[in-house]
Order: structure tokens, then sequence, then C-alpha cells
């Protein structure tokens, strides 16, 4: 199997491993690592279905720090300029998950996503589909930068 992907495994899946064996039957709330008592932010995003789904997860809307995920839809590069301000509402554990449209009809990519991250002072370390029309990135406060356990900022 030529490396692509999967090169990023420390050992290779099966020959003809499929996404879906992979990941199983896992919601987008596990994929997206959301777990009872977080606190959560949607900015310029609307799902009232999503919203439903994270109080049902047990999942606290908040509006001030500290907060564990933020939940972002960029429609255009210009809006990136707005993770600096998100990135101080985070836990030192928290996530921004970063969501624009996927395919043709894109106008953000991940080279924009990963370059205003890294301007922010955020690495991305996960992606995910976040619907049909959606992906997500992950970003996250790196290790060497975050508060000691216990200090919120």
């Amino acid at each position: 199997m030529a490396a692509g992907w999967w090169g990023c495994w420390s050992s290779r899946p099966p020959a003809g491993t499929t996404l879906a064996e992979l990941y199983g039957d896992r919601s987008l709330l596990d994929k997206l690592g959301v777990r009872a008592g977080q606190r959560y932010r949607l900015v310029d995003f609307e799902d009232a279905g999503f919203e439903a789904a994270l109080r049902e997860r047990g999942a606290v809307a908040a509006a001030q720090a500290p907060i564990d995920l933020v939940f972002f839809l960029v429609a255009q590069p210009l809006a990136l300029g707005r993770l600096p301000e998100l990135r101080r509402l985070l836990r030192p554990e928290g996530a921004v998950w970063v969501l624009r449209v996927k395919g043709s009809a894109r106008t953000v990519t991940d080279v924009d996503i990963i370059e205003r991250a890294r301007e922010a002072g955020l690495v991305d370390n996960k992606i995910a589909s976040f619907s049909n029309e959606l992906a997500a990135m992950r970003l996250v406060i790196p290790l060497s930068r975050r508060a000691p356990r216990g200090e919120d900022r």
C-alpha cells in the first residue's frame, strides 16, 4: 500500500480497511470529544439540532471564559482573525473547532486555518467530518504554552 494518510499510524490497519470500520458507529459528538459537564460556545454558527444534541449530552452553553469547546463557523479567511479572541476564552485543555464548507464551494482552506491558528498561538491536532457540507478542524493550545493544571486564564 502506498504511503498516504495511513502513514500517520504507528501500525497500519489491514489492507482494505474502510473509514467506517476504523471509526465504527461513533457519533459526531464522540468524534468531537464532547463530554457531560463541558462548557461550549457556538460562534457565527446556529444549528438547533446540534445544540440540542450538546445539551442532551450534558454540555452547558457558556458565553464567557473558561470554555472547553468553541464551535466556530468560518465563511471567509478574514473571519479567522477572531482566533486570538477565541483562544483567550479557552480552558488550557480546551479546543476551538473551526467549521468550514467542504468541496468546490469552500472559501477557506485547511492551510488558511493552520496559518492563522499558529499566529493565534494554536495548533491543529484533529480533523473530522462535521456533516455532508462541513469539515471541522480542532485547534488547541500547545502543551508547552498551557497554564499549569488547575489554573484557568
